[in-house]
């Protein structure tokens, strides 16, 4: 097989499990005495909720470093040569922003580009900071904007599009969580307003044949986490994902592991699953792998 590609991957929750217990008797952190890591069906909001003990034992720059670090030496072993990483900074308390990017930064070590996380509801405020540190730090290859839309949210999609459009400006790659089980306008509001290039999930795109045709006319990547999708109930089943139909109808897609503590996945085993459950023949195999170095935001 050829060389691995993984550009949808969390860094606060793709952790090793030791590196969490470490890092939690170092700090004095009680670890929940259940197993936190993803359970098929569960909502996307029980799945997010697991986060906060993951970015419990995170919130030090010596932390994020060491993690970052792993999460990259993980990659290399599997055979990954296309690395992206992402995670929201302002979560991680710690220390200032920007320090807790330079410390990602410092653990990656030039193996991957980094990707900042907005989450959905934050003020589009964040993504500006995101950009100012972008600046002076080429590690820093795009923007996000994660999680998921709620009601209570003061700010909803199309609030984001003027910081997108100025992270564009600055060179920024961008994708978004959209159409994770959701309604697949949301895949159209982030391509036509935020200007994204790469779609997180996307799992109803098939919903809506306007939105399929925009995602093919603007040549957008989804990002494919189908293990994540079945653990927050976005699928039911592997095999009830439409990625091999994506990939007959033209679509660019590449297989992601989302989260490799939490979703007990990694590059290499997702690919395995996906391809055995949705039955992918050999050129689809190529075409995803092909279609996730080519998206890639690092250049």
């Amino acid at each position: 097989m050829k060389a691995l590609a993984e550009l949808h991957l969390h860094l606060d929750g793709s952790l090793r499990a030791e590196t969490m217990v470490s890092l939690a008797a170092q700090q004095g952190v009680a670890l929940p005495s259940w197993d936190i890591r993803f359970e098929p069906g569960m909502s996307l909001a029980q799945a997010l909720s697991r986060f906060e003990t993951t970015l419990s034992v995170l919130q030090s720059p010596e932390a994020v470093c060491r993690v970052a670090a792993e999460i990259c030496e993980d990659a290399a072993a599997l055979g990954v040569e296309t690395l992206e990483i992402r995670f929201a900074p302002q979560l991680h308390s710690g220390a200032e922003l920007e320090e807790i990017v330079d410390a990602a930064i410092d653990g990656i070590g030039g193996r991957a580009g980094l990707i900042l996380c907005g989450l959905y509801g934050e003020p589009p405020a964040i993504f500006d900071r995101f950009v100012e540190a972008a600046r002076t730090r080429p590690a820093v290859v795009g923007i996000d904007l994660a999680g998921g839309p709620a009601p209570s949210h003061s700010f909803g999609m199309g609030d984001y599009a003027e910081a997108f459009g100025r992270a564009a400006a600055a060179g920024l790659g961008l994708t978004v969580h959209a159409g994770e089980g959701r309604d697949p306008s949301e895949i159209a509001v982030a391509i036509e307003a935020l200007g994204a290039t790469r779609i997180g999930h996307g799992t109803t795109l098939l919903e809506d044949p306007q939105v399929l045709d925009l995602v093919l006319e603007r040549g957008v990547t989804i990002e494919a986490c189908p293990s994540s999708n079945v653990h927050t109930g976005a699928i039911g089943r592997l095999s009830d994902h439409p990625i091999k139909r994506w990939i007959e109808l033209g679509v660019k897609v590449c297989v992601c592991a989302d989260n490799t503590f939490l979703s007990d996945t990694d590059a290499a085993e997702e690919l395995r699953r996906v391809r055995e459950a949705c039955g992918l023949l050999e050129d689809e195999v190529e075409h995803v792998l092909a279609c996730g170095h080519a998206a890639s935001f690092t250049r």
